[in-house]
């Protein structure tokens, strides 16, 4: 097989993939958080955290348990993968 035998994705194509039935968890610092979500409600600097996130990255969920946040997963019908 060569490279031109595969389909490509578009950028648009990928960042759908997975939407709406992968999430992933992983353990995320508050700081962290704001940096990248700048429109996040207020949260306390310094805190471990893990997160559910959507395919797409949006976050869905944020607690202080993994636990919780694997059965937020569980909640929305997601597939979740972690992400060390």
């Amino acid at each position: 097989m060569t490279a031109s035998t595969y389909n490509a994705l578009t950028p648009e194509q990928l960042a759908h993939l997975g939407e709406g039935a992968v999430g992933y968890v992983r353990k995320i610092r508050s700081d962290e958080l704001k940096a990248r979500y700048p429109g996040l409600d207020e949260i306390a600097p310094g805190l471990e955290l893990w997160a559910l996130f959507s395919a797409n990255g949006m976050p869905i969920l944020l607690t202080d348990e993994r636990d919780s946040a694997l059965a937020g997963a569980f909640q929305n019908d997601l597939q979740t993968v972690s992400i060390h």
